[in-house]
């Protein structure tokens, strides 16, 4: 299959004879003169290379690749310039540029990287296609159970996912509601949008409104450059807010206004762009109670309360907790390597008993206990060593590092740049151990311990 790269210069005589150097090389090279152009032709399914230079009118390189970024930031972008800044080199490496390539530069030079960078655009493809097969194939399964509220649940979902109706969707942590607001935009015409997700109680409140609605450069210390908010990057798609009863109050006067005119004005403009907006919020407090609903804004919870779902909790549906472990178990067994175990009689009595106060999280971090032999009559410490002790020395030392993670993760309130000081690994190196040990950040944002 023949490689797509974007090639970006406002030198059209360069332009045309890097393009085409690219062409003889074998790439499938669309040229433009400006960065504008560049980011109007991209999407997320863009399976090549962007090459830009970066001293350019308008929008530079540098600009474009935060652009891109936005948009999708597993897509490689190689660097150009005639300055030999090195400064600028490594900052742009650190900040996530594939390569960056000094003028005037040898064309197996150029050819090289933008083949790495393409290699590397094609195992994120595929990867994203395995993953898009793998939801195809578990289909409904987020939202287990024949429980009479979960069929009802599963109902109400088909009915207004097509729809442009605002959501509220209440439950306690660990219910399953990033899965209902996914399943919400998955099963839309809004599919093709972005989903863009933003958890209000993780972010200090000094920083939220910057992530929301964005700035303009120099709208308050530090904002050195133009970023796009969560609200106008959801515009055509769906935006999650997570954890709503935890928006500072004067967001809340921004959001209300947001939703009643479809409309955002970054920080440090005038300027009010429209929107095309869908939003699912979600909240562990019953926002109609006053007494739990406290300084959140009455006006903004009716206006998010066009159509309200409520996630029962697991121990509510007891009869789905042995439908769900099986589910979670083999799906455990799969990524571990190991045979699915027998139901001894001890996990069957704590499947039956337990109230699952973490609910379907909990019970998936069970399941794969389980699956790793740790049985739930294991004392605190000898049980787990003797488990351990049964397996394998680099089995053992995987599990160790996982905890390590989990707990450093705990520590620091899932804060990424906290964890990686405290771990001393690189970023990368640290997002690749956490897809291996399918630790989950999320699941400690904001919780310190």
């Amino acid at each position: 299959m023949t490689i797509p790269v974007h090639l970006v210069d406002d030198d059209r005589d360069l332009l045309r004879a890097t393009a085409q150097t690219l062409q003889l090389a074998g790439f499938d090279t669309s040229t433009f003169t400006s960065g504008r152009e560049a980011i109007a032709a991209l999407d997320e399914d863009f399976s090549g290379v962007v090459v830009s230079d970066i001293r350019m009118p308008g929008m530079d390189g540098l600009e474009l690749f935060a652009q891109i970024q936005g948009l999708d930031a597993e897509i490689p972008v190689v660097l150009v310039t005639g300055h030999g800044d090195i400064a600028m080199a490594v900052k742009a490496i650190q900040d996530g540029v594939y390569d960056f390539v000094t003028k005037p530069f040898a064309t197996d030079r150029l050819i090289q990287s933008v083949r790495r960078a393409a290699e590397k655009r094609s195992l994120v493809m595929e990867n994203r296609r395995l993953r898009a097969a793998a939801r195809d194939v578990e289909g409904d399964l987020p939202l287990i159970g024949q429980s009479r509220a979960m069929l009802r649940l599963r109902d109400m979902l088909r009915q207004i996912a097509d729809t442009d109706v605002d959501v509220l969707v209440t439950g306690e942590t660990g219910t399953g509601k990033e899965v209902v607001a996914t399943l919400l935009h998955r099963w839309s015409r809004r599919a093709k949008g972005n989903f863009v997700a933003l958890n209000c109680g993780a972010l200090p409140e000094q920083v939220i409104e910057s992530e929301l609605f964005g700035h303009e450069p120099g709208a308050f210390t530090g904002a050195q450059k133009k970023r796009i908010g969560r609200i106008e990057h959801s515009s055509g798609g769906t935006l999650f807010l997570d954890e709503i009863e935890s928006m500072p109050p004067e967001s809340q006067v921004r959001m209300l206004r947001v939703l009643e005119m479809r409309e955002v004005t970054p920080l440090g403009t005038n300027e009010v762009r429209p929107v095309d907006l869908r939003v699912v919020a979600a909240a562990k407090v019953d926002l109609g109670d006053p007494a739990q609903r406290r300084d959140f804004r009455e006006d903004l919870y009716y206006r998010l309360n066009v159509v309200s779902l409520a996630i029962p909790p697991l121990r509510d549906r007891q009869d789905d907790v042995p439908l769900l472990f099986g589910y979670f178990a083999e799906r455990a067994a799969r990524r571990f390597g190991r045979d699915l175990p027998q139901l001894s009689a001890a996990v069957s009595r704590h499947l039956r008993e337990h109230a699952w106060p973490g609910n379907v999280r909990e019970l998936s971090h069970f399941a794969e206990r389980v699956v790793l032999g740790m049985q739930p009559e294991d004392a605190p410490g000898a049980g787990k060593a003797a488990a351990a002790e049964a397996l394998p020395l680099p089995e053992r030392l995987e599990r160790f590092e996982a905890e390590i993670i989990r707990e450093t993760l705990k520590s620091h309130g899932g804060d990424v740049q906290q964890s990686l000081a405290a771990l001393g690994v690189p970023r990368k190196t640290f997002y690749d151990k956490l897809q291996r040990h399918g630790i989950v950040r999320s699941d400690y944002a904001g919780k310190k311990g």
